[in-house]
């Protein structure tokens, strides 16, 4: 966040201070360095000679000074980083009992900070001073040769003249001295702008899809695309002629021989093959760091795999524009992000476009509409982004709603109620029984009584699928899932 905030504020400072300051100061030294040139050549050597110095001691000292204006940025943006850090995570802060620990990182940090701006303000404050003493030393040695020169009548200088040419050296000064004071905001400048473009340079997500999502109707087997919301969607796929082809959007996803990795030397999938025709649940089950929900966000193309193929409704998901593959998907977390703001708005941010009706349909579906009402304001009610107020159960069905309002054709489902109770869950479940009626759902659960009815559960391991069918089947087959029922397994 420094980056965001310090760093470009800093960039701006300069942008609107310093660089019209240098700029005017550059004009007004160009225009009475002719002055001088046009009064006496020998004296502008003598002001050459003086600001060449003074440009080697801006040089030397300006340089030490930069240096310790890039740590001072860095550090600043880690006492920023530790700050918010510490703020989010206070209560594990005060369990844990670590607010000692955490005062002495902070002071380290903020020693690291204290020390790079001192090292940096001290070599920046010195420069003034030096430079003020270096133009009164100028001042001078201009009186001294002026004079000899006028007494001894070499190059026609009169005492009007030298006069004339103090002055001007005092305007040539000034400037100069002026352009040496934004040096150090300069260099702080530059130094948060090496940060920026640092982020700015960072590769962005490719994205080499061209099959768009586009509202549909049908007119008679022919799929067509509309201009309004129809509830109907499909896929729109140029063709080589110019031609268009449409396909509709049914839920049909399928991976064949998937593996992945998150770096080359760890896979985390191998050989994944599944199917979920249109309307299926399937469910996934597994410890920790199975790769279920590494499948799911290769379904959202987070990450690309690496070999194998994924297909929805028959198209390759690397020839779908990200941001239509991901508007066709849903999906409800175990952590649910809310924002500042009325419940209303909160729901509304899972479709903009949402009438009012259309959120209190969806808070219905997904059972949050009771508790909703009983609330002082209802749906104008304002919470805070941490949802301050509300349970975690409540949380998770503002989350289903939100899903709900979109719509979407497929849904997934990641460990949505694991961190609520069981009777919550009882509520929260109902809701997304709702929300998953007639779409495609994929589900990432622990608690394997929220998976029962599904179509396809699949029982994950070091990143295979080694068990899959549905819950008759496996108990059936009395195998690890069996043994996960029974209660002779336990996930860890």
């Amino acid at each position: 966040m420094s980056r965001y905030t310090n760093d470009i504020d800093t960039l701006r400072q300069m942008l609107s201070q310093s660089i019209p300051m240098a700029f005017s100061s550059l004009v007004t030294i160009i225009s009475v360095f002719a002055a001088m040139l046009a009064v006496s050549f020998p004296l502008t050597l003598i002001v050459i000679l003086m600001v060449a110095l003074s440009i080697t001691v801006t040089k030397t000292i300006g340089g030490k000074s930069s240096v310790n204006f890039v740590k001072q940025q860095q550090t600043l943006g880690k006492v920023n980083g530790y700050i918010e850090e510490m703020m989010h995570g206070q209560k594990e802060v005060k369990v844990f009992g670590r607010e000692t620990e955490s005062k002495e990182r902070f002071d380290k940090l903020n020693d690291e900070l204290r020390e790079s701006a001192t090292n940096a303000n001290i070599y920046a404050n010195i420069l003034m001073p030096i430079l003020g003493n270096l133009g009164f030393l100028q001042y001078a040695l201009i009186a001294m040769f002026g004079g000899a020169m006028a007494v001894s009548g070499f190059g026609g200088l009169t005492l009007g003249a030298i006069a004339s040419f103090l002055q001007l050296s005092r305007s040539f000064t000034m400037p100069v001295n002026q352009i040496s004071q934004q040096v150090s905001s300069i260099v702080m400048a530059l130094a948060g702008a090496e940060r920026i473009f640092e982020l700015m340079d960072e590769q962005s997500e490719l994205d080499e899809g061209t099959v768009t999502l586009v509202n549909a109707t049908m007119v008679g087997d022919e799929v067509k695309e509309a201009e309004n919301h129809t509830g109907l969607w499909a896929w729109k796929a140029p063709q080589a002629d110019g031609s268009v082809r449409y396909t509709k959007l049914t839920g049909d996803v399928r991976f064949f021989d998937v593996d992945f990795s998150y770096n080359p030397d760890k896979q985390i999938l191998h050989d994944i093959s599944l199917y979920a025709h249109p309307g299926e649940k399937v469910a996934f089950v597994g410890s920790t760091g199975a790769g279920k929900t590494t499948i799911t966000n290769l379904i959202n193309r987070f990450y690309d795999i690496q070999d194998g193929k994924i297909v929805y409704d028959g198209i390759d998901i690397s020839d779908i524009k990200k941001n239509d593959l991901r508007r066709s998907l849903g999906i409800v977390l175990q952590d649910t992000n809310l924002f500042t703001g009325t419940i209303l708005e909160n729901i509304r941010y899972g479709n903009l476009h949402a009438s009012d009706e259309e959120i209190y349909a969806a808070a219905r579906l997904a059972n949050a509409d009771d508790f909703i009402s009983r609330l002082p304001l209802g749906y104008q009610t304002v919470i805070s982004g941490d949802g301050e107020g509300l349970s975690q159960g409540q949380k998770q069905l503002l989350s289903i709603a939100r899903a709900a309002v979109a719509d979407p054709p497929v849904m997934i489902l990641d460990e949505a109620t694991s961190s609520i109770d069981t009777r919550t869950e009882s509520i929260v479940q109902r809701g997304m029984d709702a929300l998953m009626h007639g779409r495609t759902v994929f589900v990432i659960a622990h608690r394997l009584s929220t998976i029962q009815n599904a179509d396809v559960i699949m029982l994950m391991e070091q990143g295979r699928i080694i068990e899959r069918g549905d819950h008759e089947k496996l108990i059936g087959e009395q195998g690890k899932y069996y043994q996960l029922y029974t209660g002779a397994f336990e996930l860890e």
